[in-house]
């Protein structure tokens, strides 16, 4: 494959913009590679500017659920486009969208728009601790919840309570009230509210951690997260930025049958493009301002692009149940495949797969939990991905995110895919 322009504007990108990128994980550094520059996307491929073709399973990070450039979808774009971009005012659009979302989630019954799963996150905490007028956070290794200052942390050395800021530039103020805790770890997790329950305004969670990899919660492991949590009054949050309308048209809370307070959702409610939002139960939501005292406001939230595509996509997906089960088929026999190879050629890999979200971790352990994530080989990943690139496959640059696959992904895809998958485990034998 040639990559001549995609290297000549990564040597001009670092000039201008820090590392060259405009989020960390497109630098490809993990995968000891200079970052790739695509122009087009279709279907279920990507095309960069050398002209190279990949099968994609990255989709925006998830959000692409009926892949790219879908023509149904964009049919009545450019006329929203010609109306105008913002207005700063309401419109129409936002209620019809904000209604069909409460109408697929049964725990929210009012919802804010917000621009990107960071300020949904950021926003839901504050509302919690506005609400329960408490000060802790309690969330769990592994889990990614954007990047404000209170979540950014790990936990340290010593105990749960001793975290340290997984970024410069975050004081020790800013993660003071942040506890963090094992994923997936019930006695664990009986001990933190033990001693912190009266404490803890809110528990925040990815119902399916997608950012150390595809790693679910194991469902009595939730189960106990809700019952505590309603013990001692503490508000849960789950964070479906990615899993949201993603796993199921009612998401992680609809597989699981666990229903949280407060819901934060991401970029497939705009069609993938940038919008968030927080939603939950009446009596919390009716804290936000301007009907109660927690302020939180954004000019471009709910704009009418985001709002138009959101609503076309989610439409498309509650008439179209049957979206779902393709994915998921799809996606098991990508799994299947994968796990023929591990076995034959006798690699030390593991799949991890929740409906149509995966991910291939090399190593020969059992991955559920943060801990076990790091035990992963990160440089025979890089081998990996480099021999599937190689083959016209885009997998997530990163040992540590979820392979997403869409409706447009063929049959053909997968076994595309599978047959690069072989070539690429012969190379680790």
């Amino acid at each position: 494959m040639n990559f001549e322009r995609s290297k000549k504007l990564w040597k001009e990108a670092q000039k201008y913009i820090p590392g060259g990128v405009n989020s960390p994980v497109r630098a490809f550094q993990s995968v000891g590679m200079d970052s790739l520059f695509i122009c087009k996307g279709k279907g279920s491929k990507v095309y960069d500017v050398d002209g190279n073709e990949y099968i994609d399973y990255i989709c925006s990070w998830g959000p692409l659920i009926l892949g790219h450039s879908n023509e149904f979808i964009y049919k009545d774009m450019y006329e929203v486009l010609q109306n105008g971009t913002s207005y700063g005012l309401c419109t129409e659009q936002e209620i019809k969208l904000a209604k069909l979302i409460v109408q697929a989630y049964p725990s929210v019954d009012m919802i804010r728009m917000v621009n990107s799963g960071t300020e949904a996150t950021m926003s839901a905490l504050r509302l919690a601790r506005g609400y329960t007028k408490r000060s802790k956070i309690l969330k769990f290794e592994g889990c990614y919840h954007g990047h404000s200052d209170s979540l950014l942390v790990k936990s340290g050395s010593g105990a749960l309570t001793f975290n340290e800021p997984t970024s410069s530039g975050v004081s020790e103020d800013a993660i003071k009230n942040t506890l963090v805790a094992p994923y997936n770890d019930i006695e664990a997790l009986e001990k933190i509210f033990q001693i912190y329950g009266e404490e803890l305004a809110v528990v925040i969670i990815e119902p399916v951690s997608g950012n150390m990899g595809v790693v679910p919660a194991k469902k009595e492991f939730l189960q106990k997260l809700r019952e505590l949590t309603k013990h001692y009054e503490t508000v849960l949050i789950f964070d479906e930025v990615i899993t949201g309308f993603r796993l199921s048209f009612g998401g992680a809370q609809e597989v699981y049958g666990v229903q949280p307070d407060l819901t934060c959702f991401g970029k497939i409610i705009g069609g993938g493009l940038p919008v968030g939002a927080y939603g939950g139960k009446k009596e919390i939501m009716e804290m936000v301002s301007p009907l109660g005292t927690v302020y939180q406001a954004g000019t471009l939230s709910g704009n009418p692009l985001a709002m138009h595509l959101g609503y076309q996509v989610l439409s498309y997906l509650k008439g179209h149940p049957q979206v779902y089960k393709y994915i998921e088929n799809m996606a098991k026999k990508l799994e299947e495949g994968i796990l023929e190879t591990i076995e034959e050629y006798q690699i030390d890999a593991t799949v991890n797969r929740l409906k149509g979200m995966l991910s291939l971790f090399f190593t020969k352990n059992k991955v559920e939990s943060f801990e076990e994530v790091r035990k992963c080989n990160i440089k025979i990943f890089s081998e990996y991905f480099k021999a599937m690139l190689k083959e016209g496959i885009l997998l997530p640059p990163s040992q540590f995110e979820g392979l997403f696959l869409s409706y447009a992904h063929s049959e053909e895809d997968i076994q595309k895919t599978l047959e690069a998958n072989k070539k690429a485990m012969l190379l680790l034998k």
